[in-house]
Parts: structure tokens; sequence; C-alpha cells
């Protein structure tokens, strides 16, 4: 059972009690000198109060705040996650020859400040693909693509450029909820010479990998793959190699071979019908209509099966919706998990008409 605190209120009034109990001629009326020493009083014990319960969260990790959760999770060598800045590449044109120094400025038509990470000659043809990362660490700046300039580009380089590679792989800090996740794993499922949850805590330890899925024996004996993911769908290119070379020191020399991809992306196109109650447009059922279904592909993971029963129910959900016939997909969609891929179901189009 827990120990009953009291609040303020409560501590005071039973200190003017105790000395109305001593003392029957006492005033403890809210003008008198017992009434403004008795709340002083309470003020200072209930803080003890509040001071002992904030001890006690701090006790287990789970209810611990972030600073001692840091301090917990150093003791099993685990640290917080950085921030990582989102990569991708630029495409620059330019006299054969000449180089666009790493540390130049980019900026994109949105305002966002990229930097070029590598020294990158102009090519035969007068272009160059050039290694860029945003200039902020942070998941902000993922997906961002289209024109930019170079702000102080150097004689024989145009200004203008285009990001041609999305970037991708950047994520924030570490959240709380995240490292408690990776705390408490550890702690049920301490390293095991090189398990199954062995390289899924290999893998999620590198900042920018959001979730992790292992296949052991996917392509025969002595294999391990492991599929990793962003905070904002797939990693870069430079995550996945780097996740690569982490697990590749860590893993047991039994796993002969162990391999570090991307998931293949397959969109689930949705067309279905429905009927609204009067008052209610199409516009917006159809806004509800992605929103409720962008929530169920959210929590599939690579390998999962969309079943068509988790959309109709969505559908059917939707203010307004009064009936409504599911087209396509005609049936659950199952994601291929083989030797040669693992197939991520997203959300593709959504499509509504009235009934």
């Amino acid at each position: 059972m827990t120990f009953p605190t009291q609040s303020l209120e409560t501590i005071r009034d039973r200190i003017l009690r105790d000395i109305s109990s001593q003392d029957d001629e006492a005033d403890v009326s809210t003008d008198s000198d017992n009434y403004v020493r008795a709340a002083a009083d309470a003020a200072a014990i209930e803080g003890l109060y509040q001071y002992q319960a904030w001890l006690y969260r701090q006790i287990f990790p789970d209810t611990a705040d972030l600073a001692e959760l840091i301090k917990y999770a150093a003791e099993r060598g685990l640290s917080r996650k950085p921030a990582r800045a989102a990569t991708g590449e630029l495409s620059v044109t330019g006299i054969y020859g000449t180089t666009l120094p790493a540390g130049s400025s980019v900026r994109h038509v949105n305002g966002t400040m990229l930097v070029t990470v590598l020294d990158t000659p102009v090519g035969a043809d007068g272009t160059a693909i050039v290694p860029i990362a945003a200039a902020v660490a942070g998941a902000a700046a993922n997906g961002i693509i289209g024109n930019a300039t170079i702000t102080s580009p150097p004689l024989g380089i145009d200004a203008a450029a285009v990001v041609s590679t999305a970037l991708a792989s950047g994520s924030d800090i570490e959240s709380q909820a995240s490292l408690l996740d990776r705390y408490l794993t550890l702690l049920r499922r301490p390293p095991a010479g090189g398990n199954h949850y062995d390289y899924k805590r290999w893998a999620e330890s590198i900042p920018g990998v959001a979730s992790a899925y292992v296949y052991p024996l996917r392509r025969g004996l002595g294999t391990v793959d492991i599929v990793i993911v962003g905070p904002d769908g797939l990693p870069s290119d430079e995550l996945i190699a780097q996740v690569q070379t982490y697990i590749d020191d860590q893993r047991p020399v039994t796993a002969w071979n162990c391999l570090v991809f991307a998931p293949t992306i397959i969109n689930v196109d949705h067309d279905a019908k429905v009927e609204l109650t009067a008052g209610y447009q199409l516009a917006d059922a159809l806004t509800d209509a992605k929103t409720q279904l962008a929530a169920l592909f959210a929590n599939l993971a690579p390998g999962d099966t969309y079943y068509r029963s988790r959309g109709e129910a969505a559908l059917s959900g939707i203010s307004g919706v009064i009936d409504r016939q599911l087209i396509s997909p005609a049936a659950n969609v199952e994601a291929t998990v083989d030797a040669s891929q693992v197939q991520w179901l997203r959300l593709g189009a959504v499509t509504l008409e009235l009934m």
C-alpha cells in the first residue's frame, strides 16, 4: 500500500487542530499569528514530502528523470544517442577539374543550410555529385530535395545546384522513452555472445537507427541479416555502411556472413466508396481516411502483413461515414521475406468516392 501524503491545506489544518487542542483560547483564525506560522510550517513539510516522492521515483529507471536514467544507462555501458545530421547528394555544374571543397555552404530553397562533406572535382561532363549534410543535426532536414544555391562558390563552379538525392537518416537526440527501452531490453536480455537480440541492440545503438529487425539464417547457415529503418523511413547508404561496420566489429566469428540493409518499400493503395451522413463532405472524409490509415501503417514493421479488415474498421470509424465498401486492396497484403528482400508495406494513394 502506498504511503499517504498530505496536502498543504491538510497539514496546516492538523497543526491548527493540535494548537487548539492544547489551548482552547488560542486564536486560529485566518488573520492570526498561529494561522500564519501553521501555513509556513505546512509549506515546508509539504516540500519535504514532495522531495521524498521525487527521491522514490529516482529509485526505478522507468520513473526516474532523464538525468538519472542517463546515469543508470551509463552503468550498463549505454549512452544517449546524439542527434545525427541528415545526408544526401548535391548535383553541381562547373568547369572540368574545378573542385568544390568540403565545408562549402549550400542554402536550399526552403532556407535550410547544408554543407558539403568531401572535396569533389567537376568531371569531364561538367557535373559533379557532391555528398552533403544538413548544417544542423536533427530529423527536420529529412526529405529535403530540389533546387539549392552554393552561397560562396569557388571560381569555376556555378552557384545554382540541385539536391539530387533527398536527405535522409537525420535524427534528433534520443528521447527518454527510447533510452529507457534500450536500457530495459539490456536488463531483460543481457549480452549472450551474439544471439538474435545482441544484433538488434548493436544496430539500434547507432544514431539515426530508429528500429532494427533481425533475420537469422535467412540466407542459410551462418548468416544473420539486419533490416534497419530511420526515424522517417528508409536509412541512407551511409548509415547502412556505418551499422555494417560496427556490427562486423562486434559479432562473433561463427556468424560468417552478416548483412545490414534497408527494407524494400511496397506501397499499398486504397480505393473505397463511402456513404456519408447529411452535412458531411467527401473531402473531409478523405482527409480523415488518410490519417486513420497512416496510423495503421505506422505500426507495421518490415515483414508484417497488412490485414484488410483493419482498413475497413478504420474507414468505418471516420466521422460521418454510415456505410463503406473497400474495393482495394481486395485481400490481405503479405510482405515478402526471403533470401532476396524484406518488404515493408507503406500507405500509398487513398481514393474515396460516394456510394
